[in-house]
Formats: C-alpha cells, structure tokens, sequence
C-alpha cells in the first residue's frame, strides 16, 4: 500500500489527513456524536462510556443504540445514575445491544451511581488512589520508559469497575483490559475523547489528569488494516502489542499528541477504503 519514500512523507501526508477528519462534520456519523448531545461533564462521561462500550459493528446501529438508552434514562443519564428507583430499572430489562444486556446494563449503572456517590468526575477511575492535584497531568514516568500510564490506568479502571460484590461474570468481556491482551480499542477510544483538547471540537478534553502524550491509539480492523500497509505494525496478531507498536510509531511522529493520528489513520480505513 504505501507509495512514501520517507517517513517525513508518510508524516506529511498523515498530518494532512488529520486536518481533513479532525473536523466538526466528523460528529455527526461518529459515536462521539453521543456524548456531544450534552454539557454537562459527568452527562458527557456516561453517555460517552456506553457510546464507547457499543462501539464494535455499524456506526449508525451504535449510535443509534446508544441515543435508544440515553432516552431510557430521561436524555439526563448523571440524574438517572444517582437518582434512580428500582422501578425506574424495569424500563432497561428489555434493552439488548449485540451480546450487551439488561445485565450488564444493570451492573453498569450500579458501578457508576457507586463511584459518583464518592467522586465528581469518572476520571478518577482510571487513576491511581494517591492524590493527584487538580490540572496536574501526570507523567509517563510515573510507571516506565515506554509511556504505559494508560496501560495502568486501564488495568485500575478494570479492577475497580468489578470490585463491586456479585459483579456479573459475564460482563467482562465487555470491559478490556491490557492485562488479558487485549488492544483495548473502544477505552483507549474512550480516554481520547476524555483526553485529547484542540480548537477542532471532536474531543472533549474535560479531563486533566492523564496527558495526551501518554494516550495509545485505537487499533480496529481499519486502522490496523492501513497502519500495517504504511508499514508502522509488523506484529501479525493484534493485541496491546500491536497498539503499543502503532502508538510508538505515532509518538515519532507527534510526542506530545500522538494519537491524533487516529483520525487519519481510520479515516482512511473507513471513508477512503485506503
């Protein structure tokens, strides 16, 4: 696939393509569409979670999907996690999304109204207990050399997303994690939505304790599929390895925001079948 002589070229020409998709048209087919329906910071980390957490198949059955549940919950999900009723639950007990359902929902909502009863923000689930002071980013030295932060926050935000008694077995599969290998597409997606700030508009970078440096690039099918034509993946399989080898390619590229890069490299996949 690639044509690029250089890797300054492949630079230029993926820098060129993240003009061309880290763009406000980009919302609208996109999940991130969902969470960009509202303004408040805790609305916009739940409506985003679940947007995230469905987005494996169709863009518009995800979207679709996701606006489906907000409705559920009053189009105010934050009021509906902290307030809810027992019998405010039994509208959910029909909702499927692919092998998502009621019970997973169910246990969802349960985690999140346990940790807003103790926290104002999502962020600190992805965070190390120690106190981290406010609009301080933390460093990727904090674990390695080789900017795992997000490895570790991800790993933190699975133990404590069940830590809670009786968590439901089979809603694992739908919460990865680095340790069981996984690339841990739809949460790094996630962390860049959180994460990542530009005068674009795309990303929400409504949280200030993970820096962008340290973020790892969503591998699907499509970046993968485009990422290894450019000869920035050389592992066959496709796994945190695999993300963690693109994401080491993208810092080259851009340390201080590499998975910007993101846009370019799906967008090629998904509207230019690159």
């Amino acid at each position: 696939m690639s044509s690029f002589c250089t890797k300054k070229e492949l630079q230029d020409f993926l820098e060129k393509k993240v003009l061309e998709y880290n763009h406000p048209s980009f919302i609208e087919k996109d999940p991130v569409s969902v969470p960009h329906r509202f303004n408040i910071k805790q609305d916009i980390e739940i409506a985003g979670l679940f947007a995230a957490i469905f987005a494996w198949g169709n863009r518009t059955t995800i979207v679709r999907k996701s606006n489906e549940l907000l409705k559920e919950m009053d189009d105010a999900p934050f009021d509906f996690i902290r307030n809810h009723r027992t019998t405010d639950l039994k509208r959910l007990v029909n909702f499927r999304h692919r092998t998502f359902n009621s019970t997973d929902l169910l246990y969802f909502i349960r985690f999140l109204k346990s940790h807003y009863r103790h926290n104002s923000s999502l962020e600190s689930a992805f965070l190390p207990a120690e106190p981290v002071a406010t609009e301080t980013k933390l460093s990727s030295s904090y674990l390695s050399d080789d900017n795992e932060f997000v490895k570790k926050s991800l790993s933190i935000f699975y133990d404590r997303f069940f830590s809670l008694k009786n968590a439901p077995e089979r809603t694992r599969k739908h919460i990865a994690s680095p340790e069981r290998n996984s690339t841990c597409k739809r949460l790094n997606m996630y962390l860049r939505w959180m994460v990542r700030k530009d005068k674009k508009g795309v990303d929400f970078g409504i949280w200030k304790n993970i820096s962008a440096a340290d973020l790892i690039c969503p591998v699907d099918l499509h970046v993968s599929r485009v990422a290894r034509g450019f000869g920035m993946i050389t592992r066959k399989q496709t796994d945190w390895q695999t993300a963690m080898e693109l994401t080491r390619a993208l810092r080259i590229m851009d340390k201080t925001d590499p998975v910007k890069f993101d846009f370019a490299l799906f967008g090629l996949g998904v509207s230019e079948k690159y």
